[in-house]
């Protein structure tokens, strides 16, 4: 299916960047502005599904009908570009663009050398704090007496992604729904508090079984009794946000560009990166045009192919700042259709995948921003 037209990012008036900002100034805390308009509230718990497209969620009414019941009343948000978990976690949780926080993708190059920064599992040779060295949301509203609480998985507590993107926050360790739940409600108990709850087996399921399979309808059927069962252990006072980070498609076997069977696509190429249908193409000196004109060729209207600049210029990742600047590629190759650029010898876990994200598709790049006030 072609997707002739690329959604571009709202930051700063309607994208995921603004939520936790918007809810803080819903708490009423001076000197924060609200852009979502999100209405006045003691307590505000923002929950995010981790891969809940705007899109996949109006097409599953029946598998989710708390969250379709909120859709209603609200429009659809953009996440940031790529459409990636690392990138929009750190938007969310800093109220800043890519170009601004730096982490750029699911890998992007570490200046300097031909390593990759897998911005999931990190890096113990790059500090977060310098990676990634604005102030956090979290760690903003802290300094004006907000009580700011993160509950997610055991695991995540202290990995380089909560410290570059979370922060600041309290964190809350809860592996099970149940724990989750009991730790949103003890902390938003609390006045004047701002709690982040993260979800991310709806992510899991369809990049293993895909957006269309049984077992995702199934997990999005979780997800909605976790969001429907959370609103109902909260105070009716406190505000429920139910946000994401991207949504989903699914690509065939036979819809994938593999380059190691094409290893001309990558003459002129150091450096391999970002993910399936996103990818970052670090180029030699000069080589940037070729390798840009080699893959418009190739690919022709299944992708947009950029280069940085071309990108930087249409606000992809707003203003980029020039630490950021050589994080991107030199080139890089944006899914427009159902097709993905992947590398078995590379990254052969993300090549056996069905669903993936991180484009600029609306299918990717849409998605919710629902509110049940109580």
């Amino acid at each position: 299916m072609s997707r002739d037209t690329a959604v571009l990012p709202h930051y700063f008036s309607r994208s995921l960047l603004d939520v936790l900002p918007s809810a803080v100034s819903a708490l009423g805390v001076d000197g924060w502005d609200n852009p979502l308009g999100l209405p006045p509230a003691p307590a505000y718990v923002v929950f995010l599904i981790d891969g809940l497209g705007w899109n996949l969620l109006r097409n599953h009414p029946e598998e989710a009908p708390y969250l379709n019941s909120l859709t209603a009343a609200c429009e659809p948000i953009t996440c940031g570009v790529p459409s990636t978990t690392a990138t929009s976690l750190t938007s969310f949780g800093t109220g800043l663009p890519p170009g601004a926080h730096g982490v750029v993708g699911f890998t992007s190059r570490i200046p300097g050398t031909d390593r990759l920064l897998d911005a999931l599992r990190w890096d113990s040779r790059v500090d977060p704090r310098e990676w990634q060295p604005h102030d956090t949301v979290f760690a903003r509203a802290r300094k004006d007496g907000v009580t700011v609480t993160t509950v997610s998985k055991r695991s995540f507590e202290g990995s380089g992604l909560t410290e570059a993107s979370q922060r600041g926050a309290a964190f809350v360790g809860a592996d099970t729904i149940g724990e989750r739940i009991s730790g949103a409600v003890g902390a938003a108990a609390e006045p004047t508090s701002l709690t982040y709850v993260y979800e991310g087996e709806l992510d899991a399921t369809g990049h293993r079984r895909g957006s269309a399979s049984w077992a995702w309808s199934h997990q999005l059927a979780m997800a909605d009794s976790f969001a429907a069962r959370l609103r109902e252990s909260l105070p009716d006072e406190c505000a429920l946000v139910v946000t994401a980070d991207h949504g989903m498609v699914d690509v065939a076997d036979e819809d994938r560009l593999d380059v190691d069977d094409e290893p001309e696509l990558l003459d002129g190429v150091i450096v391999f990166g970002g993910e399936a249908r996103f990818r970052h193409l670090y180029c030699e000196g000069g080589a940037v045009d070729d390798v840009a004109a080699r893959w418009r060729e190739r690919l022709g209207a299944a992708a947009w192919v950029v280069t940085r600049d071309e990108a930087v210029g249409e606000g992809w990742f707003g203003s980029v700042d020039s630490a950021v600047r050589p994080r991107l590629g030199d080139v890089i190759v944006a899914s427009r259709s159902d097709v993905a650029v992947v590398s078995t010898s590379r990254f052969p876990h993300e090549a056996e995948l069905i669903g993936l994200h991180g484009s600029l598709t609306a299918d990717e790049m849409l998605v919710p921003l629902l509110l049940d006030a109580g």
